[in-house]
């Protein structure tokens, strides 16, 4: 699986300003996550943007759900 996330998900500074994206295109995995929180389906994706391909789209789905399984919230109060 973490071969499928490498292969697929590159950054260069040099595109889009280093965000990572799905090999080959200028599609972000930001891009792909809003797409998706605004009602898009994969299919949606797929049929909109052709250069995204099936293992693309999930390795960028991968990607994004790796980035935050880590992510620590810390609940902290601050005195007024």
């Amino acid at each position: 699986m973490e071969a499928k996330v490498a292969n697929w998900i590159v950054s260069n500074p040099g595109v889009i300003g280093g965000k990572p994206c799905i090999e080959g295109t200028r599609i972000s995995v930001e891009f792909v996550l809003e797409l998706l929180a605004s009602g898009a389906c994969r299919e949606d994706i797929l049929a909109a943007y052709p250069q995204v391909t099936v293992d693309g789209l999930a390795a960028a789905l991968e990607y994004a759900a790796r980035s935050l399984k880590n992510e620590v919230v810390w609940d902290v109060k601050v005195p007024a």
